[in-house]
């Protein structure tokens, strides 16, 4: 069981890690492909889903430690 939640974790990790990378630095996904941030945007769309997606995973991800520290 504990590796099951290992594995879990460590998959979980990943996919947080490439969706922060995914995530533009503070203006979206528009300035990864060369989209202009001269004002602030509202997050709409894929935007959206992605930040709402990165919020679940890490609260999933910190469940899975703290169950993982407590079974043995």
């Amino acid at each position: 069981m504990k590796t099951i939640l290992l594995i879990v974790n460590i998959i979980l990790s990943i996919a947080i890690v490439a969706l922060i990378l995914l995530q533009g630095k503070g203006a979206g996904l528009g300035s990864a492909w060369g989209g202009g941030g001269e004002f602030y945007q509202t997050r709409r769309g894929v935007e959206k889903i992605t930040m709402r997606l990165t919020y679940i995973l890490i609260f999933l991800f910190f469940c899975l430690s703290v169950a993982n520290f407590f079974i043995q």
